[in-house]
């Protein structure tokens, strides 16, 4: 391949290789983590959510059958684990991720590297 040829083609190779799920599961930008967090904790958020539903369609009239009194508890123990564990703290998480970095004026934030065989 030409130079000319490898200058053309270099800037798409990269350009494609910064796209994609693989891009977003090994990236190391602080924002891009920072998003990850935030999606997942969106997601758990909705998941408690649901979990929460559920707990006042039980609620709802005296003795409903929806769950039993065992799958409640257990429901119950579930709604408070996910939105603390899994929504609120990494909701936390995401906002220092992608903010503090920037408050602080870093250009990147350090992350380890993998040792290459």
């Amino acid at each position: 391949m030409s130079q000319v040829g490898a200058a053309i083609a270099g800037p798409t190779l990269v350009a494609a290789a910064d796209q994609g799920l693989w891009s977003w599961i090994t990236t190391v930008d602080h924002k891009r983590i920072g998003i990850l967090y935030g999606v997942s904790a969106g997601l758990f958020f909705v998941l408690g959510g649901l979990e929460a539903l559920v707990i006042r369609l039980q609620l709802w009239t005296p003795n409903n059958t929806l769950v039993g009194a065992q799958p409640y508890n257990a429901l119950l123990t579930m709604h408070a684990t996910t939105t603390i564990f899994m929504a609120i703290m990494p909701l936390g998480a995401a906002f220092f991720n992608f903010i503090i970095p920037l408050q602080i004026g870093a250009r990147d934030v350090a992350f380890r590297r993998s040792r290459s065989a």
